[in-house]
Order: C-alpha cells, then structure tokens, then sequence
C-alpha cells in the first residue's frame, strides 16, 4: 500500500449487489458481501480506510457489532494498533461500560470492557454503514466515558440522504462508498 496515493472507491460500487424491498418494501439494501468475497476489492477497501488514518497515531481501532468486526481487525492490523470489539448485551465476559440508545422501534444497548480504552489513547471508530448514526453516536458515547480520544470515525458506505453524519460535526467522518438514495 502506498500511503500517499489516493484511492478511488467509486469502482468497488459495481461490486456492491442492491436487494430491493429489504429487509422491508421501499428500503433498497446495499449488500457489500459480494465486495468482501472479492479479494481485490476487499484489500482496496482496507487500504483506502488505512491510508485515511496513518498519520493519525491510531492506538486502537473499535469495530462495532456485527459489521464493525468485518472492517476492524484488518484496518487495526494495517494501522498497528489494537482491536476492542463493541457489543451487544452480555456478550463480554468482565465489566463493561454500556450506553442504551433509541431505534426507530425501541432500544438498544452497546458494550464496551471498561479497561478496553486507557484514558488519553486515539481510538477509530469503524462501521459497515452510516445511516442516522444512532449506532456510532451511541459508540462515541462509550469512547467519551472511558476517556479515549476519538481520531475518527471510519465508514465502508454512507447513505447520504439519511444525514447520519449532521450528527458528528466534531469528528472527522470519512465514508468510501456513498449513495444518495
């Protein structure tokens, strides 16, 4: 990977399959697993999300459950740093900070082991998707009480017109694919 040669993303879009109508009529869902099967496309994706954090002294890298373990442990492993998983409820084992956020039809809660983040440490924040951003500001959230510093907040797609990122005007937001419907 050369650090200092941009990468266009645009052409791993025609490795993205669209499924309309899921996972209800009228969503057109953006399937990146044809683009994770290909390894080239998938080796352009990590290194285009390496190359936008290398100069940021990345500690640690927190991928969020699920998708968020997809992109984090290859993107901590080109940055040198560490991995923290961010789960759902009483999937880690010692104690655990939580944060419990609002969805369209309810609640949902994430985790994080408090000893994950040592108070000072640049931490990236990485997802599959940004939408409306409840998932990653409830993440930010959980960064914030440990006392990490969040270096960025790193996206393989972005629904434009969802305007998740209105929600991070203090964070470097970087998403590779963006779609505006």
């Amino acid at each position: 990977m050369n650090p200092h040669r941009p990468i266009n993303c645009e052409p791993l879009k025609e490795l993205v399959r669209t499924v309309p109508d899921f996972p209800k009529p009228g969503i057109l869902f953006y399937d990146i697993t044809t683009l994770l099967k290909d390894k080239t496309g998938f080796a352009e994706m990590i290194d285009a999300l390496a190359a936008h954090y290398l100069d940021r002294d990345v500690d640690l890298v927190l991928g969020i459950e699920a998708r968020g373990f997809i992109f984090g442990p290859a993107l901590a492993y080109r940055l040198n740093a560490g991995f923290v998983p961010v789960r759902k409820p009483r999937k880690l084992p010692a104690p655990t900070a939580r944060v419990t956020y609002d969805l369209e039809y309810g609640t949902d809660t994430l985790e994080i082991h408090l000893d994950a983040i040592e108070p000072g440490q640049n931490v990236v924040l990485v997802d599959d998707l940004l939408a409306t951003g409840g998932t990653m500001e409830a993440t930010v959230k959980l960064v914030q009480q440990l006392g990490g510093h969040i270096a960025g907040l790193g996206f393989a797609v972005e629904l434009d017109f969802l305007k998740g990122r209105d929600k991070f005007p203090d964070y470097d937001v970087f998403s590779l694919l963006h779609y505006s419907e």
